[in-house]
């Protein structure tokens, strides 16, 4: 049997992944001198209750244990590890050294090269591959294809999160004394970090500036859009609609934000994501 195995990047809990027969190893969070696995031991409102009391919290990549763990409980399928994109997170070199200790005989480890919405994608299309008898081969060159095309662009309230963690270029960490202005930051053609893209004097002229450079990138219907968010649903439903507007798509996915993703991007932060279909 093939296996597809993520971490909560893609934004399932381990609950919904074991429905799935899908496989998902939690990201942890520190706040407050605990360190908690997300979706197990705490969820995103709580997580953002530590935060409001003043407390400051950081992330970590998965127990490579875990991984070695979720490995040999599988060890007699063929195994595909999706990846958050390696750079922005250190789970990916987690996963590569899991498999070094692991005495499974067929893992493949992807680095997604993404995160959040169109990392969830990914696993959701191997996964009906996998469940109509598609071949191990064949999911990891449809995998490949579908990264070969995907844009994600940050719209924070506080980019002093994402410069405490260190996720930000020098250029876009200077844009964090701003005030007043709406900064946007977009994840590098690579996946390993993200930069400045813009500075507009409000959010709506910052999502215009974002649908604009996708267009210019010739995004169009033929791809799969989607918004993450952490505590920002009604202007998450807002420019959906302006999405399904401007590239005439019928539906644009809206997930909320992971704690370890709160870490990063900050409350109300948002992001708009697309793939190739």
């Amino acid at each position: 049997m093939i296996r597809i195995i993520t971490d909560t990047s893609a934004l399932y809990t381990p609950q919904e992944a074991e429905a799935m027969g899908l496989g998902v190893v939690p990201l942890s969070v520190t706040i407050n001198n605990k360190t908690y696995r997300e979706f197990v031991e705490i969820n995103a409102d709580e997580y953002m209750d530590l935060i409001n009391q003043g407390h400051v919290p950081a992330s970590s990549q998965p127990a490579i244990g875990e991984m070695v763990e979720m490995f040999e409980k599988y060890i007699d399928d063929e195994i595909i590890v999706i990846s958050v994109a390696d750079g922005l997170s250190g789970a990916y070199s987690s996963w590569s050294s899991a498999v070094e200790i692991s005495n499974h005989p067929k893992i493949t480890v992807i680095n997604s090269t993404t995160l959040a919405y169109p990392q969830r994608y990914l696993v959701d299309e191997a996964l009906k591959m996998r469940d109509n008898d598609a071949s191990f081969d064949d999911i990891v060159a449809m995998i490949e294809d579908k990264i070969s095309i995907n844009k994600s662009y940050l719209i924070p309230t506080d980019l002093g999160f994402l410069k405490r963690g260190g996720r930000l270029t020098p250029v876009a960490a200077s844009m964090a004394g701003l005030l007043k202005l709406q900064p946007v930051v977009v994840q590098t053609d690579d996946g390993r970090t993200i930069e400045k893209f813009a500075v507009a004097r409000n959010m709506n002229i910052a999502v215009k500036k974002v649908l604009e450079d996708l267009e210019h990138h010739g995004i169009n219907s033929k791809f799969k859009f989607g918004i993450v968010h952490s505590q920002f649903i009604d202007k998450a439903h807002e420019i959906a609609e302006k999405i399904k507007e401007k590239f005439n798509v019928d539906y644009v996915e809206i997930l909320e934000l992971s704690c370890a993703f709160i870490t990063h991007g900050g409350p109300q932060c948002l992001a708009i994501q697309v793939i190739k279909e």
